[in-house]
């Protein structure tokens, strides 16, 4: 299979401006896709803001950003992906939004190119089953925020080839990134670990058990965690932590994994986290204060 140097990115949000940020910083070219050229901007914006701080951080030289920043394109049109190697969605994490996607994008690309997805929980081989090309399909997590965060879980479906998975995790690595390699479960490694325990401390705020200050504190000094449980949640986002629990709860049948009623309220009301300004802590204060 040839070297992967050309990658299409679907979404210009956190994960997918950070891939694309990655990508063209290890030598890619890349085109970033969005519905709304506006988003392209603000990403555009925040790879310039984020490859600036690595200036000044000595991290990073000047004309090396400046040749990262020219080698990303953005588009609205998924014909920009047709000569293409790869091609990483990172949309919401709803399994319709991404089959949608997958539908419009495949017809555009060419017959040998790899699709991977970000998906953070959703099985692959199902994901797969809605392109042309299973056997070139595969996940490939980042992990947010992705010029910091070192890993990537490589994920296998059913129908992925050997070739495949070994071109995604030699992209990995070429972009500074540690592979672990997961089974194709739903929320795979990491997620399978930690939304539940994250699950387990909004139970625990439900229940009274200790408010959002003295879990989080809890957590931080008990268990030397950098962060606590629920505002980590607030980082990731509560939708996102949510849809993670359905997934589970879905695909293992476990009714350890029912959602707490209280993350489901807090979504229903638009209490997101940190990208909606509010969650389990009041990010329109400074210090951000406790909701409950």
């Amino acid at each position: 299979m040839a070297k992967i140097e050309k990658l299409g990115v679907i979404g210009a949000g956190q994960m997918g401006n950070g891939i694309a940020h990655v990508a063209a910083q290890s030598g890619l070219q890349v085109v970033m896709l969005d519905v709304a050229e506006a988003a392209l901007q603000k990403a555009v914006a925040t790879i310039t803001k984020n490859m600036d701080r690595q200036v000044q951080k000595g991290t990073l030289a000047a004309a090396d950003k400046d040749a990262a920043l020219a080698r990303i394109a953005t588009a609205t049109d998924y014909a920009a992906f047709r000569d293409c190697d790869l091609v990483i969605e990172a949309a919401t994490e709803r399994e319709d939004i991404k089959q949608k996607i997958f539908a419009t994008l495949t017809p555009q690309l060419k017959a040998d190119a790899l699709v991977a997805t970000n998906t953070s929980s959703i099985p692959i081989t199902r994901l797969a089953a809605a392109t042309d090309r299973p056997g070139r399909f595969v996940g490939m997590h980042f992990f947010n925020p992705v010029p910091l965060m070192k890993l990537v879980e490589v994920i296998r479906g059913l129908a992925t080839e050997d070739a495949t998975v070994q071109a995604v995790a030699q992209l990995a690595e070429r972009m500074g990134k540690t592979v672990a390699y997961a089974a194709d479960y739903p929320a795979f490694i990491v997620n399978r670990i930690l939304v539940p325990m994250i699950n387990e401390a909004v139970f625990a705020l439900q229940e009274g058990v200790g408010d959002v200050a003295s879990i989080d504190a809890g957590m931080k000094l008990g268990c030397n965690h950098p962060m606590g449980p629920l505002e980590l949640a607030d980082f990731v986002g509560l939708d996102v932590c949510l849809a993670v629990m359905e997934v589970m709860q879905q695909g293992l049948g476990d009714s350890k994994y029912r959602p707490s009623p209280l993350l489901r309220k807090y979504v229903e009301a638009g209490w997101l986290g940190r990208k909606s300004g509010k969650g389990f802590y009041d990010y329109g204060v400074t210090p951000p204060k406790p909701t409950r």
